[in-house]
């Protein structure tokens, strides 16, 4: 059995009445590694509540008590607030594999993009002290609606999108693989997501789709993401 740990910022917990896209990836690897070889741990396990401003909720669109809804993601919470955890949550609960989705919250309100490649270099560091083996993908930050209107933001996303395939290529080990997954050639802010920031139902499924897709290509876990998935209708 494969254990996997989905870390990420907003777009990851979720908010109150969404599938996420971690379902949409637990679903694609109950059926590509089977029901008794996929595992999801983490400590927390709620969605975000916009009407509290808090992680209280557990109104996930799929109430399927099947459906393990473990994390460790957080609306607001990005590498500078994650890279501290890690090692904490990794302890609690044991991964083979982290799937990371990180970074546009961190440049959007706190660290700059060389800070924010820092902050990723101290996280994998973290993290491998907890599990001198565990694997991590990650992807790079997706440009949001601000991204088309001012200019030094993209700037420092594109910036950082380099640092950190850099720090990908400078920390993988073959003890403790690194992985950097492609965005979703078809994601379109416009069409998956609601707001320009967060995805809807087909960025969830895209998003899936660019972990899935790395993780069969260049490790054999898993197999692509079902074509079929990604038109989906609820």
């Amino acid at each position: 059995m494969l254990r996997f740990m989905f870390v990420g910022d907003s777009m990851t917990i979720g908010s109150a009445g969404e599938h996420t896209w971690r379902h949409r990836m637990w679903r694609h690897l109950c059926d590509t590694l089977g029901p008794e070889g996929v595992a999801v741990v983490g400590p927390r396990t709620a969605l975000y509540d916009k009407a509290a401003g808090e992680p209280l909720s557990q109104a996930y669109a799929d109430a399927s008590p099947d459906f393990p809804r473990n994390h460790l993601a957080g609306w607001g919470e990005g590498w500078l607030h994650l890279a501290p955890r890690i090692s904490g949550a990794l302890a609690r609960d044991p991964a083979d594999v982290l799937l990371v989705s990180l970074g546009l919250i961190d440049l959007g309100f706190y660290t700059n993009a060389a800070q924010t490649a820092e902050n990723v270099r101290a996280f994998v560091a973290a993290a491998r002290s907890a599990n001198p083996h565990v694997r991590m993908v990650l992807l790079p930050v997706i440009p949001n609606v601000r991204a088309e209107t001012d200019a030094p933001f993209a700037a420092e996303v594109a910036r950082f999108n380099e640092l950190l395939a850099k720090a990908v290529a400078d920390l993988d080990t073959p003890r403790s693989p690194l992985l950097l997954a492609s965005r979703p050639p078809s994601y379109d802010i416009h069409r998956d997501t609601y707001d320009g920031t967060h995805p809807n139902a087909s960025g969830e499924h895209k998003l899936a789709s660019a972990f899935a897709d790395a993780l069969s290509q260049a490790w054999g876990i898993g197999g692509p993401y079902a074509a079929t998935l990604m038109t989906p209708t609820g």
